[in-house]
């Protein structure tokens, strides 16, 4: 049994573990229950008695080094375990880039919370609509030029089916006697066939204005419309309302405001005018009120609407609306208020 101490005792010295694999497979062979110690164990339960006290201090020798060496290659693969996954807490973190919003949701959001504040709701509806809430119920006569293929893009197997050329049909999905009174703005995405350009483009943003109850005047939408101006351009700004015609409203109006460049002296902006024009307005036509089925003797409304990609243009002095469809990152990070 001498002979077989010794053998083993040098054998674990030499022992190779260079991986955690080749560690288990030694605690396996040495160290487990039918391992070479625990066997080495039950041969010294037979030698003779006046070996045992020799023979047990090598064994235990042995045993200890067996020991020894899988704790201390334990311990090694841990350390280098975790030096290779180690994160370090205090470490400073990386910058995060902050995103923003597109300058279009910016001003559209600035738009709607000052209607929000005047009692205004919003609404929003279907881009794909049909004649008769793009035209036909909005009082557009049959030969209107708005119902011209240049202008529209309709579906060619459905001919009655268009996309909207203005958020004015979500009037017609709301306007009803049982949702009276009404006061509501309504944003969207509207759609025209016209040539891309640095001042026009096939999609752009709109929102509409809607208010219908008794007794409605143009006083009315001329306070709510000077309130806007202010509070979107700031104190001070003056409007300014120039006849004019849309079938859906009678008399018909188109606002003006002193120009937020120059302060109404005259630029390159303004046309050297001192004045911008940004949306239509009126009074809702008795015909549209007639054609949801509310009764035009009893109720009025005021209705207005204007382009939400040339208000941002103007507030932020954008000189190409392509630049609002191309998502170029240069051109975004520039917006960077988080609202």
């Amino acid at each position: 049994m001498h002979l077989k101490l010794d053998k083993h005792q040098e054998i674990i010295e030499k022992y190779a573990i260079t991986s955690q694999h080749e560690l288990e497979q030694f605690k396996n062979e040495y160290l487990s229950k039918k391992g070479i110690i625990n066997q080495l164990f039950d041969e010294y339960k037979t030698v003779p008695v006046q070996e045992k006290k020799e023979l047990g201090i090598k064994l235990n020798n042995l045993k200890e080094r067996a020991n020894a060496k899988y704790i201390e290659f334990s311990k090694q693969f841990e350390t280098s375990q975790l030096s290779n996954n180690y994160i370090d807490f205090e470490a400073t973190a990386e910058e995060i880039s902050w995103g923003s919003r597109h300058p279009v949701n910016l001003i559209r959001n600035r738009i709607i919370a000052i209607f929000s504040s005047l009692g205004f709701t919003v609404t929003e509806d279907r881009e794909i609509e049909d004649d008769w809430h793009v035209f036909s119920g909005l009082n557009f006569a049959p030969d209107h030029p708005a119902r011209d293929m240049q202008d529209t893009f309709f579906i060619q197997s459905k001919p009655e089916i268009l996309l909207r050329t203005h958020t004015s049909s979500v009037q017609m999905r709301i306007l009803h006697p049982d949702n009276l009174p009404i006061r509501t703005v309504m944003p969207g995405r509207v759609f025209r066939n016209e040539a891309i350009s640095a001042r026009s483009h096939c999609i752009f943003h709109q929102i509409e204005g809607l208010y219908v109850a008794k007794n409605v005047s143009f006083a009315d939408l001329k306070k709510t419309l000077l309130y806007f101006a202010e509070e979107m351009f700031g104190k001070g700004t003056q409007i300014r309302l120039r006849p004019s015609y849309f079938p859906f409203t009678e008399p018909s109006a188109e606002m003006d405001i002193t120009c937020s460049i120059c302060k109404g002296k005259g630029c390159n902006i303004c046309k050297f005018t001192g004045w911008l024009e940004i949306m239509g307005c009126g009074i809702v036509h008795p015909n549209v009120l007639k054609n949801t089925g509310i009764d035009a003797g009893i109720y009025s409304g005021y209705a207005f609407g204007m382009g939400i990609d040339r208000i941002a243009m103007l507030i932020y002095q954008i000189k190409d609306i392509r630049l609002l469809f191309e998502n170029d990152i240069r051109f975004l990070k520039q917006f960077n208020i988080l609202i």
